[in-house]
């Protein structure tokens, strides 16, 4: 059967980049990114020549050392092209509309490394070197984007800002040449120990305005408690912007330019900077229907419209619910372990309960990988739940030839395959898990990309206290992946949803594919994954920061 090509969408004379002839220096970045950018390009009005020519506009490199060593400087200064890091491409991509140039002009001063050359604040903050830290990015996303960037859940518990576990609100194609026999290094990457860097420099953004961005991000949670869409999505897309400032905010006219902060938006920073608090955030932490329907949303499985819905019956506190006919099971469950629920799981007793997930699972397929994400793996000192990604480092553990009437069958089956309902069966056996809330398989039958999902409820060895905990188990080929997104952190997640989308790709847990349109103009992923063996590679594809898991607390 030959396979439909996907049709390029048509060609825009007046697009976003009409009036641009582009040159591109391909030294140090990977040639599918470049054919990416270029179609991008082609796509949306700019002309761009294999040459640099005397008509050519605007020359994109990787850095300035990497364009020096490419032409003569005399050159570069007597033309008159604009030269920029690939990063305007990507902001431009992402925000839907162009990034202001002299934000991404490449020094041909420098000649020690710099990639950028951007005008400082307006506050004058700038590295030593004269050089400003950020580029401020635009996110163009819906409020169903915001929504669905996390890890699947099956209500909106986990999407809450916690500043124990983030400093801001949650965000998380085509045929890879990654091998598909999984290397020794592979394998010694996912069972490296949690808290090892390999890197040579952490990742730290400034998050010089926490006092901003936590009240933004209780807003945030409370909007999305009420069920408003629109206004949660607007805080959503403030605070990345004002988190990775460069400079402490003291007024209001150092944030005017920057995209997401719009009138209302720096009004309430105008009024935190001059007073360290919102009285728009006083008035609602007084308000008696948005302290229920916040209250109502914290029990496991409740999300804004059933918590309205509970609010409009006349229900003020937990104890009203106990006896509402409408909650379902899980709800049910969820409610009468609320208490049990909030109480946060110390990282030494997360340890011990991962070690003991990592006995049981070798018992039953050795070989087995267990291991603890969320904010575990990133190092906090405790955790609101326990996020366990599981996997198996054999892809074809199971193969058999049967000689049937002449004729050799072979057999084929995956080593994670059934592994999950004996897993569950083993750990409610020793009591570790005592609830269900959610399970289902999927790899028996090849669907939803062969994952299995447990949600449940367990405790620690000789204790009746409940924690949350969910187990993921993926195919091999899938795992970093899981892994990236069930690690988090949520704005982390987000900001590679985003870069995957500029890139033409769909990023979730289950895999990078190529983005298509349907019929209706609706992105959909494409029908086959990139491969990546570590989620080093998926960071270095995307053009991301390979980060440690303790680096990733952004």
């Amino acid at each position: 059967m030959t396979r439909k090509k996907v049709e390029s969408p048509p060609r825009d004379p007046n697009g976003m980049f009409s009036g641009m002839v582009v040159f591109f220096v391909g030294t140090g970045v990977m040639s599918l990114r470049l054919q990416i950018w270029k179609r991008k390009l082609l796509q949306m009005g700019a002309m761009f020549n294999d040459q640099f020519t005397e008509n050519v506009t605007h020359v994109f490199a990787k850095d300035a050392n990497l364009l020096l060593e490419k032409f003569d400087k005399e050159l570069l200064i007597r033309t008159k092209a604009k030269f920029l890091a690939y990063q305007w491409l990507e902001d431009s991509l992402i925000q839907g509309e162009k990034a202001s140039e002299d934000l991404y002009v490449l020094s041909l001063q420098s000649g020690g490394g710099e990639s950028l050359s951007p005008k400082a604040d307006n506050d004058g903050h700038s590295d030593n070197d004269g050089h400003s830290r950020v580029t401020l990015k635009k996110s163009r996303i819906s409020a169903e984007d915001a929504k669905n960037s996390c890890p699947r859940h099956v209500n909106d518990n986990k999407d809450r800002v916690d500043p124990r576990d983030t400093k801001s609100a949650s965000s998380l194609a085509s045929h890879s040449s990654s091998p598909e026999a999984t290397s020794p290094e592979a394998i010694h990457a996912l069972n490296k120990p949690v808290g090892t860097s390999d890197s040579s420099s952490l990742y730290k953004p400034p998050d010089l305005n926490r006092n901003i961005t936590q009240i933004f991000g209780k807003l945030l949670n409370i909007y999305r408690a009420l069920g408003d869409d629109r206004r949660s999505f607007s805080y959503y897309k403030a605070i990345p912007v004002i988190e990775k400032l460069p400079f402490k905010i003291e007024s209001v006219d150092q944030v005017k330019h920057l995209p997401s902060i719009g009138k209302s938006m720096q009004d309430h920073i105008q009024e935190i900077v001059t007073t360290g608090k919102l009285s728009k955030l006083e008035h609602f932490e007084k308000d008696e229907k948005v302290k229920t329907i916040s209250l109502f949303g914290e029990v496991w499985g409740v999300g804004p419209s059933t918590a309205l819905k509970l609010y409009e019956k006349g229900h003020r506190t937990l104890d009203d619910l106990r006896n509402e006919e409408s909650l379902t099971r899980s709800q049910r469950i969820g409610l009468k372990y609320f208490d049990d629920i909030q109480t946060r799981i110390q990282r030494h007793e997360v340890k011990e309960m991962e070690r003991l997930l990592q006995k049981v699972g070798e018992e039953i397929l050795p070989g087995v990988i267990v291991v603890c994400g969320g904010s575990y793996r990133r190092g906090m000192a405790s955790c609101g739940d326990m996020d366990i990604v599981i996997t198996h480092p054999d892809r074809k553990s199971f193969i058999s030839d049967i000689y049937l009437k002449s004729m050799i069958v072979l057999l084929r089956s995956f080593s994670h395959e059934g592994f999950l309902p004996k897993f569950v069966r083993r750990l409610k056996e020793i009591e570790f898990l005592r609830e269900d809330l959610v399970f289902t398989v999927h790899s028996t039958e090849g669907t939803d990309s062969g994952v299995d999902t447990y949600f449940g409820l367990c405790t620690y060895p000789g204790r009746e206290l409940r924690h949350r905990i969910d187990l993921k188990v993926y195919p091999r080929d899938i795992y970093a992946f899981g892994l990236i997104a069930w690690t988090g952190n949520d704005v982390l997640n987000r900001r590679l949803r985003l870069l995957a989308e500029s890139k033409g790709f769909l990023l979730d847990d289950t895999g990078l594919y190529p983005a298509t349109h349907s019929s209706a103009g609706k992105r959909t992923k494409g029908s086959a994954s990139m491969k990546f063996e570590t989620e080093k590679q998926v960071f270095e594809f995307l053009g991301f920061p390979a980060l440690e898991p303790n680096e990733r607390n952004l």
